[in-house]
């Protein structure tokens, strides 16, 4: 039974259905990442030519939130989320033929990015599902799906070591059985709004909020910080500190799944402490931990330390930023403005390998990059602080999106009233 603050059981069973969709499909996001190193030896690749191949993937999934978010706000996450994990398994099986081709990995990574869209479907389903007070811890544990990439980094490689084919088999298969389970389990919310406007109307609404721009940099910082570190962090630790790409992939390992505890804790504190201050403690820590980090420490302990503490600033901010997407946006809304920011954030990832692949190769040096992710966490922290912390939920962007009523299955909206925080 479903109170005001308590969510119906049926929520829980959707929370831990998408977020094990959510894991499976970051895996798959993330493939190519800890088998860098194998390309770029046996390949024979540049620097730069490494970090777009791991960046590629990034930047479709980052852009597919868009559409995928706004047809999630249309058609609901039990048939978005069975087609998407379905569809990852095709490009999944293509690297299997394209591995010995910088060109073809290249075009298949592109079609791997559809893995990198299940975000956008999982948060409407999540923030749907849960009241108000409880959205901030449900949304945090859905994030932890993004461990999906430490699941990648520690298995990919050793699974690799049994059979060059065999990751791609054995994540293709576990998509597959999730796509049958996930259409038979997960539920769309009977009340759930249902927008009548077009995708292209649905879109332009949200993106008239100013809001959705003011998180989507937040969270590109965030979010975007966690993604960029995934992809790059073992390729980092491999020219930065010699380690081997089994070691390096290990230690990238441990740094994605402290992001991954991180995140649900900056989701419950968010639901006890105004968000906005949250992330602004959580990103001022990132920018001295950062600053440390330039500096080039040794890894033993120093490093360790400084990237895992950026790790749990990282996972902090990204889970308290969408606590408060789930505060300042319209319930109608959700999908779309999730897609818009959860977009944004992974173009926050796509950047920085290319990035500190370019200063490695200019200046054998990563430390202008760990100095440009300090600034950067320095501005979000001092913008959540001063702005974010009065953010209001517009009343008429909810009815602009829904073309002027909208369809609604069943009774009034879940959740009403938005908490101010």
């Amino acid at each position: 039974m479903e109170t005001a603050d308590a969510p119906a059981p049926a929520a829980w069973r959707n929370l831990i259905v998408a977020t094990v969709g959510f894991t499976l499909t970051f895996w798959a996001w993330d493939l190519i990442a800890p088998l860098g190193s194998d390309y770029h030896d046996r390949l024979g690749l540049s620097s730069v030519q490494q970090s777009l191949l791991v960046a590629v993937p990034v930047l479709v999934g980052s852009l597919g939130r868009v559409p995928v978010g706004a047809l999630t706000d249309r058609y609901g996450a039990r048939r978005m989320f069975p087609l998407v994990s379905a569809l990852t398994v095709v490009p999944v099986l293509l690297l299997i033929p394209a591995r010995d081709s910088y060109a073809a990995t290249l075009v298949v990574g592109f079609l791997l990015g559809l893995a990198g869209t299940t975000f956008a479907i999982g948060v409407p389903l999540v923030n749907s599902w849960f009241p108000p007070a409880r959205r901030g811890f449900a949304l945090g544990v859905f994030g932890m799906g993004m461990g999906g990439v430490a699941l990648s980094g520690y298995f990919t490689p050793r699974i690799a070591q049994r059979g060059a084919h065999l990751p791609f088999v054995v994540v293709a298969v576990a998509l597959a059985v999730y796509a049958v389970l996930a259409a038979l389990l997960l539920r769309d919310r009977p009340d759930r709004p249902m927008p009548a406007a077009s995708l292209g109307q649905r879109l332009a609404a949200a993106g008239r909020l100013r809001v959705t721009w003011e998180l989507s940099a937040l969270y590109a910082i965030g979010f975007g910080g966690i993604v960029a570190f995934g992809v790059y962090l073992p390729t980092y630790l491999k020219s930065g500190y010699g380690l081997t790409p089994t070691d390096a992939g290990t230690k990238a390992a441990g740094f994605a799944l402290l992001t991954v505890v991180a995140r649900p804790f900056g989701g419950w504190l968010a639901d006890r402490v105004h968000p906005a201050v949250v992330t602004a403690g959580a990103l001022g820590f990132v920018a001295l931990l950062a600053i440390v980090q330039a500096f080039d420490p040794p890894l033993d302990p120093v490093g360790t330390i400084c990237l895992l503490c950026i790790a749990a600033g990282l996972g902090t901010a990204s889970g308290s930023v969408f606590a408060l997407v789930s505060q300042v946006t319209p319930q109608p809304q959700v999908g779309s403005v999730t897609g818009i920011v959860g977009a944004v954030g992974g173009l926050g990832g796509f950047v920085p390998p290319l990035v500190m692949g370019a200063v490695y190769s200019a200046k054998g040096s990563y430390s202008i990059g760990f100095m440009l992710l300090s600034d950067l966490a320095l501005a979000g922290c001092v913008y959540a602080y001063v702005r974010m912390r009065t953010v209001r939920p517009s009343a008429d962007a909810g009815a602009d999106a829904l073309g002027g009523g909208g369809a609604r299955v069943g009774g009034p909206e879940p959740g009403a009233p938005v908490r101010g925080g």
